[in-house]
């Protein structure tokens, strides 16, 4: 994978503008004035968690001694559920949570940017391709970019495209997923086959 194909996938992951009603949600008890602020603040704490889950992440893979081919299939799995999610929506999104004050790390750093599905797509890199950690690790940083325009400018985005047209973006987006998790499932299902030979 490209540096700029691993960013596209890990944005897919990510789902900023599926998260976008569910950040003004949370937000929606702080004031107007130190919104931006609060943004700011989770939008970075959520980068320092993805860069540590990208180079600590792998240690654990080797405590648990999981193998290349059962992660990428379970990678899969994982990725099409997400994305079964965003073309199917349910009533109620597992990651929404209710927030009663000013949010500090929950929700927003963790899960809606730094969630368990991105950080398993980062395992999934670091295991298959260590050495390239350079290039995961600018992968991450972009989509963390796109991914934070996105979010410090959502109410703005919101009125823009209203409510249909971030769900028609949303649904579009899971069908590229779709594609990618399926391909990661053949790709593992190849991986033991080999190992079997």
């Amino acid at each position: 994978m490209t540096i700029f194909s691993t960013a596209l996938l890990l944005f897919l992951v990510i789902d900023p503008l599926g998260n976008i009603a569910f950040f003004l949600a949370a937000l929606s008890r702080v004031s107007p004035a130190r919104q931006k602020q609060v943004v700011v603040r989770e939008l970075l704490i959520a980068l320092l968690v993805l860069v540590l889950f990208l180079f600590l992440g792998r240690f654990a893979l080797q405590v648990l001694h999981l193998s290349e081919p059962a992660l990428t299939i379970s990678g899969g799995i994982i990725l099409l559920l997400i994305a079964l999610r965003m073309i199917f929506p349910s009533a109620e999104k597992p990651l929404h949570e209710q927030v009663e004050n000013e949010p500090f790390i929950v929700p927003l750093a963790i899960p809606y940017v730094a969630g368990p599905s991105t950080m398993a797509t980062e395992l999934l890199l670091m295991s298959r391709e260590p050495n390239r950690w350079k290039e995961w690790l600018l992968a991450v940083f972009l989509a963390w970019l796109v991914t934070s325009i996105i979010l410090y400018f959502a109410s703005g985005m919101k009125k823009y495209l209203g409510e249909r047209g971030l769900v028609a973006i949303e649904r579009l987006m899971g069908m590229v997923l779709i594609t990618v998790s399926v391909q990661m499932f053949l790709t593992g299902i190849s991986e033991f086959i080999a190992h079997l030979r």
